[in-house]
């Protein structure tokens, strides 16, 4: 007679103050569960959800625990003793794209695989890639500047079709903003480490090149993970290889810009407009000179977050990711420990 199946347990840990879009419950988990049942004679994987990390006694049992990387770095947190806390854990998925905050990963026991939620963000980021691209070919950050100094100032502009834009780092964010470009009728140049061809992408480039690329586009977008090669990444010597009057915006990571740099080449009209959705420190302090930056809209990290759809596509990936890790299959959005990434 074969032994029974062990139940397979998977630990939720969220923060009671996240907002709606972030924040876990019984429900969400549940309905993700049914719509990601496993075979009908296979047993069901046990799900536990905690809050503010108020109750550790998952942690002697869970083989998987999906969470974001603030509880990680919390001091309630035993990162560097997890190995020996944590004996049966195999994978930690983070319900984010980033996992900068967990660098460097020596904490991670050797055995836990890391997963992130690259490509759960794609519909919704590529909703605000065409809306920011628009909004930098009618330099509305200008317009709105204008409009809150009471001044009337026609700003004339040329449709966006035909013209350039290039992307810097292209996963499933670039992605994204690649197929928001070519919806309207924009060239896509694009540089990723690899310098490998995409589908949705006309030139791709590798990162040495991108100096000798900038020069072409009308719209730079920054959608690259943070490393130590991409730390201020656009600093005030690349800002000046872009276009004069070419608009900028951030999608990826704050780290990646030297937003002093920014500011000076939005003051000296070198270039027309920028949008950022990330900053250094968030919430941005009130005393920061960003909010009245010259032609700048800050989007305060909204622009890829689903309200609706983001945490039943992120439980969806963890149950299909479940069932790969069970049936001995690659997982999907692996972290690679050398890459960063």
């Amino acid at each position: 007679m074969n032994a029974p199946e062990e139940i397979f347990r998977i630990h939720f840990e969220t923060r009671s103050n996240k907002p709606d879009v972030f924040r876990f419950t019984e429900e969400l988990i549940a309905g993700a569960k049914v719509r990601n049942g496993r075979a009908r004679d296979a047993v069901q994987p046990a799900t536990t959800l905690g809050s503010d990390l108020s109750d550790l006694s998952w942690l002697t049992d869970a083989q998987a625990l999906v969470t974001s990387n603030d509880v990680i770095v919390d001091p309630g947190f035993p990162r560097q003793t997890l190995a020996e806390r944590a004996p049966r854990l195999r994978w930690i998925h983070i319900i984010g794209a980033g996992i900068e905050p967990l660098l460097p990963l020596d904490w991670l026991p050797r055995q836990v695989m890391l997963t992130n939620n690259s490509g759960v963000h794609f519909d919704k980021a590529t909703e605000s890639a065409t809306m920011i691209l628009l909004m930098l070919n009618s330099r509305m950050p200008e317009i709105v500047g204008n409009q809150r100094r009471c001044v009337w100032d026609q700003v004339f502009t040329p449709t966006i079709r035909g013209k350039t834009a290039l992307i810097i780092g292209v996963g499933d964010m670039g992605a994204a903003v690649a197929a928001a470009a070519r919806s309207l009728g924009l060239t896509v140049l694009g540089i990723r480490r690899s310098g490998r061809p995409h589908e949705l992408v006309d030139e791709m480039f590798a990162i040495g090149e991108l100096d000798a690329v900038l020069p072409r586009a009308d719209f730079v977008v920054l959608a690259a993970p943070l490393t130590s090669e991409t730390v201020n990444l656009m600093d005030d010597r690349r800002f000046g290889l872009m276009k004069r009057g070419a608009g900028f915006f951030n999608f990826g990571r704050a780290g990646s810009v030297d937003h002093h740099a920014l500011m000076e080449s939005l003051n000296d009209g070198h270039l027309s407009g920028a949008v950022i959705d990330v900053v250094d420190k968030e919430p941005l302090d009130p005393s920061s000179p960003l909010w009245s930056a010259k032609n700048l809209i800050i989007t305060p990290h909204v622009s890829s977050d689903d309200l609706d759809l983001y945490l039943p596509k992120t439980f969806d990936l963890v149950f299909q990711n479940l069932e790969r890790l069970l049936t001995n299959q690659p997982l999907l959005n692996a972290v690679d420990r050398l890459k960063q990434y």
